[in-house]
């Protein structure tokens, strides 16, 4: 777990951040608020033996008993859950989509952040759920319709050159960049992602990040929201990327309030110095939550 290391100097307690690492990551499933209730899944868990507790943050938030699956009980089947890790309900938290608008995933499949960001949308208004994986894509539509999404359009695009043609020309209100990245903070559940870790993969990704995140920008009306999220610690795919970002177009980091333990963003890493809001983006740390690894940053488009 060596690439782990580079980050030492970032978290307040090194020792813990790695024994955290090397945890099993808790399986977790998000209630589909289109579907059920919290109150309907906790007794649809119950009358099927599944265990489970709450989780304090976030009430549509479950953590399964050890050796449960997310998929084997009715409720999922059924489209009332959806199996997603606990620091990956985030983002849409943070994008806070209101039902009515118009709003793009651009990196949508397999459709964790897509269903959820449908269901606090009351599944109203023009969802668009892109990717450029055609594989991914079947996932996507799948999910989608297990859990009962009917305002989601998909489409396949490499969103770095993402059209609005097909939409009437006409600018999102929000946009959602959870972008592909090193993975490092998958680590609890995927040991790979650290055993095939390369610098050259870090700064190869960073650039097709920044391509993403600018054009999210672009086609996000003035005063619109962008959220960008990745599930890696690295700040070359974290504040090096929103550096870019403001440098190049017109918008802003903006605070934003989420009910975990967090890190602001850093200003300095390594010959590097970033603007003084990247302190407004949040670093999720597996060893304060008992998560896995997040970055979350809200922009706001000006012009």
């Amino acid at each position: 777990m060596e690439p782990l290391s580079r980050y030492d100097s970032l978290v307040d307690d090194p020792a813990a951040f790695h024994a955290a690492c090397d945890r099993p990551l808790p399986s977790v499933v998000r209630v589909n608020d289109i579907k059920a209730t919290p109150d309907r899944v906790r007794q649809a868990f119950e009358e099927a033996g599944v265990e489970f507790e709450a989780i304090g943050w976030h009430d549509g938030l479950f953590r399964l008993g050890e050796g449960e699956s997310p998929g084997n009980s009715w409720p999922f089947v059924h489209g009332w859950v959806y199996g997603q890790e606990e620091v990956s309900a985030v983002p849409a938290l943070a994008l806070d989509p209101r039902s009515g608008e118009r709003v793009l995933d651009c990196c949508a499949a397999p459709g964790s952040k897509t269903t959820q960001v449908a269901a606090r949308m009351d599944d109203r208004g023009l969802l668009v759920g892109n990717d450029n994986d055609l594989g991914r894509l079947s996932a996507l539509r799948s999910n989608a319709e297990r859990c009962g999404v009917t305002n989601l359009v998909v489409t396949r695009q490499d969103a770095r050159n993402f059209s609005l043609k097909p939409f009437s020309g006409e600018p999102f209100d929000r946009a959602l960049v959870d972008a592909p990245c090193s993975c490092e903070g998958t680590v609890r559940k995927n040991p790979d992602a650290v055993e095939s870790w390369s610098l050259d993969h870090v700064e190869g990704v960073a650039g097709v990040q920044k391509g993403l995140l600018g054009r999210s920008i672009e086609v996000t009306r003035p005063g619109g929201t962008v959220v960008y999220s990745t599930c890696t610690f690295a700040p070359e795919e974290n504040e090096a990327v929103l550096q870019h970002a403001i440098e190049t177009h017109d918008c802003r980091l903006v605070e934003f309030d989420i009910p975990l333990q967090s890190s602001p963003g850093v200003t300095e890493w390594k010959d590097e110095t970033f603007d003084s809001s990247m302190q407004r983006a949040k670093r999720i740390y597996p060893h304060h939550n008992d998560t896995g690894g997040f970055f979350c940053a809200k922009l706001e488009v000006e012009g």
